[in-house]
């Protein structure tokens, strides 16, 4: 039929195989087996019992709008006001109402693979041309942004879009290298678009990883997404919000109305909760480094194995070693070994030949599981 064609998610292909297989260990989604924060799920119950049920400003709750313009503020080097806080349903509906924003058919968005495929098909959808560059992957493991590259890239692009810390590779922007990226962005007249969900999930010692946020100013070319799904366990509440450029704000609101018309304000009380609970945010970012210990000790050391611990977000990305098909070695770990995996063409052509593995789940489900993946990769790719 003539309907608008987008690559398909080859995460699901993995999932939908698992989920028809009996005994299999869950760690190809991006998302913990911990429950949300208590608190959120009962404000969601007290506004429900309330009756706020009705259609809501579509900008967001001007509660929610003040909660996050103070936690952006006392988070980061510049404050961020209300005016500029967009409420939006999810960080991809986020990412959406940006792309709906700047970019146009026939534009050209440059994107840093390997990336969440998502992120290229809101592109896409939006009649962009989309350019990936790659990161340069190192000997131990790790990823490199060849600025240089990414500057001649850059040259008639319409938009840059950026997510630090990174979904797969965990690649994290120095405040040097996000520097260097605005700079090269507003040289080119570019917007930047930066996909910010997994600020909160670095293991340095840090509250925050470096962003855009500290950087660009009010009325810079910048938007910034970001999503309750991740830092506060809330993935299935489809809740998230933009930072938008001063003086911008009706006009995000006008494709909010046409996108979605806002969002529930039951989620949006549960999300004010959320915000307010200083908590859920630490003690979850220490139940990822656990699993991110229990990862490692797992792939370090694993011959054909090329893994480095990622800086921030809850994923180990790691190179297997003569793999040209990481699909049908995630298949065949789920249905010879019962645990499922992403396989990393499933974030582009750089990502061929990694495994995804989420390390943010309980300890029992970790150590079950990266034994299961210890056992199938040496059966399989003999590591």
């Amino acid at each position: 039929m003539d309907l608008t064609f987008i690559p398909g998610s080859r995460i699901v292909e993995v999932a939908r195989l698992a989920f028809a297989t009996p005994d299999v260990d869950f760690l190809c989604f991006g998302e913990s087996d911990q429950p949300s924060p208590a608190v959120a799920r009962d404000a969601a119950i007290r506004a429900l019992t309330e009756g706020k049920t009705r259609y809501p400003d579509v900008r967001g709750l001007p509660a929610l709008r003040d909660a996050l313009a103070g936690y952006l503020s006392g988070l980061h080097a510049r404050p961020v006001a209300e005016s500029r806080i967009q409420v939006t349903a999810s960080g991809m509906a986020a990412i959406t109402v940006a792309m709906a924003a700047v970019v146009r058919a026939g534009h050209r968005v440059v994107v840093i693979s390997p990336v969440w495929p998502n992120i290229a098909n809101a592109a896409r959808l939006r009649g962009a041309a989309v350019e990936q560059l790659d990161l340069d992957a190192t000997e131990d493991g790790g990823f490199r942004l060849d600025l240089d590259r990414l500057d001649t890239m850059m040259d008639g692009a319409r938009a840059l879009i950026l997510n630090s810390p990174g979904n797969p590779t965990g690649w994290t922007a120095t405040e040097a290298e996000l520097r260097a990226i605005h700079d090269i962005a507003r040289r080119h007249g570019a917007w930047l678009i930066s996909d910010e969900v997994y600020s909160r999930l670095v293991y340095d010692g840090r509250e925050a990883a470096p962003s855009l946020l500290d950087i660009a100013g009010p009325d810079d070319r910048v938007i910034v997404c970001n999503s309750f799904s991740k830092a506060w366990v809330m993935t299935g509440w489809r809740l998230g919000w933009l930072v938008v450029p001063e003086g911008t704000s009706e006009q995000f609101a006008d494709i909010v109305e046409a996108v979605h018309s806002g969002v529930a304000p039951f989620t949006q009380h549960a999300g004010l909760a959320a915000v307010r609970d200083n908590a859920t945010v630490a003690a979850f970012r220490a139940h990822c480094a656990a699993g991110r210990a229990l990862a490692s000790e797992a792939l370090i050391g694993l011959n054909g194995v090329r893994y480095q611990p990622p800086v921030g977000a809850f994923y180990a990305f790691m190179a297997i070693d003569g793999v040209r098909d990481s699909l049908d070695l995630a298949k065949k770990l789920v249905s010879r070994h019962g645990v499922a995996v992403a396989p990393g063409v499933a974030f582009g052509a750089a990502g061929e030949g990694y495994l995804r593995v989420c390390f943010a789940q309980s300890a029992g489900l970790m150590e079950r599981a990266m034994q299961r993946l210890r056992d199938g990769l040496r059966a399989e790719v003999g590591s």
